[in-house]
C-alpha cells in the first residue's frame, strides 16, 4: 500500500494527510473494539450474578458474540489485515444487536452503559467498513 507512486498531481502532501486520518480512525476503532470487548465480557459476569432476566440465554449469547467479534476485529486491525473491513462490518451489526438487547433490560445503569459502548463501537466499525472499501476502490481506479 505505497502511497505516492505514480501520483504526481501536484498534491504530494495529501496522501500523507489522508494516511494520518486513516491511521487515527483505525486506532480509534481498535480502541473502541477493545473497550467493547472488555465491557461486554464484564457485563456477562454481571448478568450471571444478577440472575433472572439478566441471565437470559439470548442476552448472554449476544454479549458473548459481541465481545468475541470485537476482539477478532481489533486483532485484524492490529495486524493490518486488509480483511478488517469484513470483520468490522460484522462487528458493527453485532454491536447494534447487543446494544438493542442491553437496552431491553430496563432500569439498569450497567446495561445502559454497555448499550452505549456497543453503539459507539458500532459507529466506529461502520466507518471503517465503509471507508476502507471506498478508499480501496479509489486506489484501484487510479492505478488502472
Amino acid at each position: 500500500m505505497a502511497h505516492g507512486h505514480g501520483h504526481s498531481h501536484g498534491h504530494e502532501y495529501e496522501p500523507d494527510h489522508e494516511h494520518d486520518e486513516e491511521h487515527d480512525e483505525l486506532q480509534h476503532c481498535i480502541e473502541e473494539c477493545l473497550n467493547c470487548h472488555a465491557v461486554c465480557t464484564m457485563t456477562v459476569q454481571y448478568c450471571l450474578t444478577e440472575g433472572g432476566d439478566h441471565a437470559d440465554v439470548n442476552l448472554i449469547g449476544v454479549l458473548l458474540d459481541c465481545a468475541e467479534l470485537c476482539q477478532v476485529s481489533a486483532n485484524f486491525m492490529l495486524r493490518g489485515s486488509p480483511h478488517h473491513v469484513v470483520t468490522c462490518a460484522g462487528c458493527a451489526e453485532l454491536c447494534r444487536a447487543c446494544e438493542e438487547a442491553c437496552r431491553s433490560v430496563s432500569g439498569d445503569e450497567r446495561m445502559v452503559h454497555c448499550a452505549e459502548i456497543c453503539a459507539a463501537c458500532a459507529d466506529s466499525c461502520e466507518r471503517m467498513a465503509s471507508g476502507g472499501a471506498d478508499e480501496e476502490e479509489e486506489e484501484e481506479d487510479e492505478e488502472s
